[in-house]
């Protein structure tokens, strides 16, 4: 029996609903904004397995509580309640998505790119993605576990 093109199609669909499934995260501290939805791409499950030498791609659904002419954002690789900086491409918030100046009571989506560097060590660890408006207040704060591998 050969499948029909209908229920081929909603395999398919199925498939990518569930490589772009939403998160489990914890919010660390959004004060200007509450985040509605947090992705990161390719993670099908928790804790996410970074592969060195890959890039995923990083998409977080907000609301804005205030108004800021612009945003920035800063990660971390967090080990032992300790914050360690962890460089990404774009730090502008402005350039990642987001329509400034920020409007109070708007939607946004934040969109940027998790590098992960060839040399970083093979650990597990909490990713922590902060985006701070123009009073370096959190319009989002976020953490995931994840675990750098080969």
């Amino acid at each position: 029996m050969v499948p029909s093109p209908l229920a081929l199609l909603l395999v398919l669909c199925a498939a990518a609903t569930a490589l772009a499934e939403p998160l489990r995260f914890v919010d660390c501290g959004s004060i200007d904004g509450s985040i509605q939805e947090v992705n990161v791409s390719p993670c099908p499950t928790q804790p996410c397995l970074l592969h060195k030498g890959t890039s995923y791609s990083i998409n977080v659904t907000f609301a804005s509580k205030i108004e800021s002419q612009g945003s920035k954002a800063k990660v971390y690789g967090e080990m032992m309640h300790v914050d360690i900086p962890f460089p990404i491409p774009e730090p502008d918030g402005c350039k990642s998505g987001i329509q400034c100046p920020i409007q109070k009571g708007h939607s946004y989506s934040y969109l940027n790119k998790l590098p992960v560097k060839s040399e970083y060590p093979s650990i597990k660890l909490i990713v922590k993605w902060e985006l701070v408006d123009d009073q370096d207040q959190m319009l989002f704060c976020w953490k995931i576990p994840v675990q750098i591998t080969s």
